[in-house]
């Protein structure tokens, strides 16, 4: 059984994936999907199809339920998903910049107040940092020319961030815990 955080860290990456590729991140596929029966798995593994995925998916769990929720929370307070979903293609960048300022408020009041962050590594953006050896490889991704042997000295671009802490509401009976945001009809 996989960890809370693992499948929470699982569900909003297949939830983004899904979204924008349709498709659910192999490596997850791989550690989450197990064969039907007890046959012996060949030595060349075919990569599942969407469709396969879909045949052998559970209900949705908690870390679905929670990935849901969080979108849910980004709706609600800073309209996260309504500016996704809508082409801007033809806004000037004045009305963007006005909007994104917004959506910007919102979106980091909703992180302050349900999930606190911390930084992978505490140091400052562009300066030396020196990867040690046994450095978990899901915390840091090293990138450009990567020869040698650790620890590794290059330039941090960027910090990554980590759960420190969740404290998000109870969630909602049955089937409302798949609801993003409801839909609105105004009667007159």
């Amino acid at each position: 059984m996989n960890g809370f955080w693992e499948r929470l860290a699982f569900a909003f990456r297949c939830f983004f994936s899904i979204l924008f590729q349709a498709e659910i991140p192999f490596d997850i596929a791989q550690k989450l999907v197990k064969p039907a029966g007890a046959t012996p798995q060949p030595t060349t593994v075919a990569v599942p199809s969407v469709s396969r995925l879909k045949e052998v998916a559970q209900p949705p769990a908690e870390g679905f339920d929670r990935a849901v929720q969080m979108l849910g929370l980004l709706q609600r307070d800073g309209r996260l998903v309504d500016f996704l979903a809508e082409n801007i293609s033809d806004y000037p960048d004045a009305q963007i910049g006005a909007a994104v300022r917004t959506i910007h408020d919102n979106c980091r009041q909703v992180l302050d107040r349900y999930v606190k962050l911390e930084p992978i590594l505490n140091s400052e953006e562009d300066q030396p940092v020196t990867v040690p050896a046994g450095y978990d490889l899901s915390a840091i991704k090293l990138i450009g020319n990567v020869t040698g042997e650790l620890p590794l000295r290059g330039v941090l671009r960027h910090k990554g961030w980590r759960v420190k802490e969740a404290n998000l509401p109870p969630l909602p009976p049955g089937a409302a815990r798949t609801v993003v945001a409801p839909a609105e009809v105004e009667l007159s």
